[in-house]
């Protein structure tokens, strides 16, 4: 069976953050993950993992303005040191909370003339992530989100993910493979994720258009998931979706994949 982690940035946001982690392990995960988990202190959240037995993941680096319509912080030249002091600060949460991975958010460029600019400060901020994070045995990952819901999003398919890799080659880079954004992007998931497993160290998912939980829309899930279980891919599966009503009602896919083994 395929091991799935909880989003408590989007899933059981009926509850403050701190109550999330009891509601997460009651409802069948073992692990979870945060967009931006720095409104809590790292101690706290640690005590709560480990109160209800849950892994933390992955989380983020700090994005600036990039979720209020603004660019970002890991591309943006005049940020830089606005990058290294939001990377200083999850190393002191990752020391403590100890995830599999940190993605890094590339974020946007509102003028193209600046574009290649900006996509080389994001590799050059790639580079500063992975000799922070690898010493801690720690994967750094970024993805790639579609421009339907962000335009001007700086890396926004797969294959600039692959190209990016494929230049920095380090053994500790890895993709987000969000099959939400990319199937957005026409993309097939099925068929990238079987093809190129290994470059990937994440996966999340909701269905499309609405950016909700399985079955209420486009993507075929069962099919999604079969193929990626039958695939070398052996991370975790991150649900991160917006219920259509409450998250308990939206877990309807994770009882169904829990009943096949």
């Amino acid at each position: 069976m395929l091991k799935f982690t909880a989003n408590l940035s989007l899933l059981f946001t009926e509850l403050p953050l701190i109550e999330r982690f009891k509601a997460a392990k009651k409802h069948g995960f073992d692990a979870v993950e945060i967009q931006f988990p720095y409104e809590m202190d790292a101690l706290k959240l640690k005590n709560e993992l480990d109160n209800n037995q849950l892994k933390l993941v992955i989380f983020n680096v700090a994005a600036d303005d990039l979720l209020q319509g603004g660019e970002g912080l890991a591309a943006v030249p005049e940020k830089q040191h606005q990058f290294q002091k939001a990377l200083a600060t999850t190393v002191e949460y990752a020391k403590i909370l100890k995830p599999e991975a940190i993605n890094i958010l590339p974020g946007c460029c509102f003028d193209e003339k600046k574009l290649t600019s900006y996509q080389n400060i994001f590799k050059e901020n790639l580079k500063l992530a992975l000799n922070a994070f690898s010493p801690l045995g720690i994967k750094t990952i970024f993805e790639a989100i579609n421009t339907y819901d962000m335009p001007h999003f700086i890396i926004h398919n797969s294959n600039q993910m692959l190209d990016i890799i494929n230049e920095i080659k380090h053994p500790d880079l890895f993709m987000q493979y969000d099959i939400y954004h990319l199937y957005k992007m026409h993309e097939d998931p099925k068929l990238f994720i079987s093809t190129y497993a290994d470059k990937i160290g994440h996966i999340q998912f909701a269905d499309s258009p609405t950016r909700h939980e399985p079955g209420t829309g486009e993507i075929d899930f069962d099919a999604l998931f079969n193929s990626i279980e039958k695939s070398n891919y052996l991370g975790w599966v991150g649900a991160e979706y917006k219920p259509l009503q409450s998250t308990e009602k939206s877990l309807a896919w994770l009882t169904s994949q829990k009943n096949k083994t």
